[in-house]
Order: structure tokens, then C-alpha cells, then sequence
């Protein structure tokens, strides 16, 4: 079992960025890894999304508030962007997704700009705890679906923050590149 607790930090950029806190926990026990987030600070200046009365699986979750970590295989490729992986986005409305790519960037147009989904997740469940001051979001999940208990995992984590001002700001572990690019290999730092 190893459970860590990480900071995420806010790509660096000219526009202002919300004053804010965010933390991201990983626990892995057996093949179950559970991910949990916590925002800190004003959430008066965010656009945090409603929760819906019935959650869906969509797409596009990042062009709102939205949370996201990738799972990938620790040694499977040494190339810095090769290498099986999954996306998965989290939105505190509730809503989900989770996308799977052959390697960097691989396989994400299938048909009509829709992204190929990983169909082993039909449902992905997770807590939304939400206060003036703090919003907090667990998930736990079943990794037996795609990926063997034995293999050890490189994972990121990152958030889509949007303002009341209606922009965006990108918050990872790491921000390898001069883009912000959640997908980048180099971001995936943490090993379970």
C-alpha cells in the first residue's frame, strides 16, 4: 500500500491565476486506487459547475472546472512519449469520462471529433464535497479493469480551473513543456 499527498501547482502564465490551494491525494491498496482532490481558498472566483441530478459519462469535461489524472505503465516504454494510457476527467457536476490512448496524443479523434473511450469503465463513482471555503472530490477504482495488479503504475494529476472571468488555468504535478499539456509523459511523476 502506498498512499502520497501532492501539491499541484498552476502553469505559469501572464493572465492572473485564482488564489487557491490545490492538493491531490493518490492511495493505491491492491489494484483499488483512489484519487482525491482538495481546493482551498475563495471559490467565489471560480465557475465550479452544479452537481446534476443525473451524471453522465461526456465529453469536453476541460473546457470547464474539471479534474483529471492519467494512469500509465511505469517502465513500459522508455521513449517519453510512448507508452499505453488512460485519461480520466472528473467534473464536480457529477459528470465523467475516461479515454484511453495507445501513446502520446494516439488514437484520441475516432469518429466525428469524438475521443475513444475507455469501455471498460461503465460508470465511474466519486464523492463531491462542496463548501464556502473548500471543494473536495474522492474517487476510487477498480484497476482490475484495464490494467494487472502485478504492473506498477506512473500516474499524473492535474485540474482545469475556470474563473468567473471565464478563463482557464492549467494545474498539474509538473509542467514539463512550454504548453500546458497534461498528456506529456515528463508529467508523470508519481509511481504506484
Amino acid at each position: 500500500m502506498k498512499n502520497l499527498n501532492f501539491p499541484i501547482q498552476p502553469f505559469p502564465s501572464d493572465n492572473p491565476v485564482p488564489d487557491l490551494k490545490i492538493t491531490a491525494g493518490i492511495d493505491r491498496h491492491s489494484n483499488i486506487l483512489a484519487i482525491s482532490y482538495t481546493i482551498l481558498g475563495s471559490l467565489k472566483q471560480l465557475l465550479i459547475p452544479e452537481l446534476a441530478c443525473m451524471p453522465l459519462r461526456k465529453h469536453k469535461l476541460w473546457e470547464e472546472t474539471c479534474f483529471e489524472f492519467f494512469i500509465g505503465l511505469k517502465n513500459s516504454n522508455e521513449s517519453s512519449h510512448s507508452g499505453k494510457y488512460w485519461e480520466f476527467n472528473i467534473s464536480p457536476a457529477g459528470h465523467w469520462n475516461v479515454y484511453c490512448f495507445d501513446s502520446y496524443r494516439q488514437n484520441m479523434q475516432v469518429v466525428d471529433s469524438t475521443l475513444r473511450e475507455e469501455t471498460a469503465f461503465k460508470s465511474l463513482p466519486f464523492e463531491v464535497l462542496y463548501q464556502p471555503d473548500s471543494l473536495q472530490i474522492a474517487a476510487e477504482l477498480d484497476l482490475n479493469k484495464i490494467i494487472p495488479a502485478d504492473k506498477e503504475l506512473k500516474i499524473a494529476i492535474s485540474a482545469v480551473i475556470k474563473s468567473n472571468d471565464e478563463k482557464l488555468s492549467y494545474w498539474a504535478l509538473k509542467h514539463p513543456g512550454s504548453q500546458p499539456d497534461f498528456h506529456h509523459q515528463d508529467s508523470f511523476i508519481a509511481d504506484f
